[in-house]
Formats: structure tokens, sequence, C-alpha cells
């Protein structure tokens, strides 16, 4: 019974902050890597941060000194902080978390929506 439940998408002004969380269940998180993705109408899904088992972060060029992933392996939490939003940020993000070791295991959460518009 693995889920990955996303929240704190929604409407924001160009500019504004969301922090995204992604509670995780049914994993042994603290093996896993964790990161969120968006996709836009029409375009493949972008690998937006990840931050590995061991804490190591990394970044897409469109996002980088603006958005912040963080995990609490004691909540079982990821987290990405998403400040100076513009609108080309406006999609769907989903968190994925794979496993460090073997037996690798994958999943997907399902999805929350970030709409940024004045």
């Amino acid at each position: 019974q693995v889920q990955l439940v996303e929240s704190g998408g929604g409407l924001v002004q160009p500019g504004g902050s969301l922090r995204l969380s992604c509670a995780a269940s049914g994993i042994i998180f603290n093996l896993y890597n964790m990161n969120w993705y968006r996709q836009a109408p029409g375009k493949q899904r972008e690998l937006v941060a990840t931050i590995t088992a061991g804490g190591i972060t990394n970044y897409a060029d469109s996002v980088k000194g603006r958005f912040t992933i963080s995990r609490d392996n004691a909540q079982n939490i990821v987290y990405l902080q998403m400040n100076n939003l513009k609108p080309e940020d406006t999609t769907v993000y989903y968190c994925y978390a794979d496993r460090s070791i073997p037996p690798f295991r994958n999943y997907w959460g399902q999805g929350t929506q970030v709409t940024v518009s004045s």
C-alpha cells in the first residue's frame, strides 16, 4: 500500500510563492531518491528537482535559484519551495520516488495543479 500524496498547489500571482508537499507512506522513505516533475500541455514531462537519499540536490536550469527541494525523513515528506513564480511555471507537478538500492522500485503521485496568473 504505497501512496505519494501531493498538496499545496493553487493559484498565485507572478512573483509569488507556493510550497508543494509530497507525503509518502508504505515505503522506507530514507532509501528513496525523491523528485519533482512537471508536464506542460503538449510537452515532455520535465524533471524539475531531485533530492537523493543522501540529501544531494539538483535542479533544472529553468528553476535554479527560484525553487528549493528539501525532505523531512522523520515525517516522510518532500517539499518543493517555489519562489518568484512565472506564468511559464503553470502546469501539473508530480512527485516521484525511486529506490536508491536494489530491488529498484518507483512510484508516482497523482499530481497537483500550479497556476501562475495575474
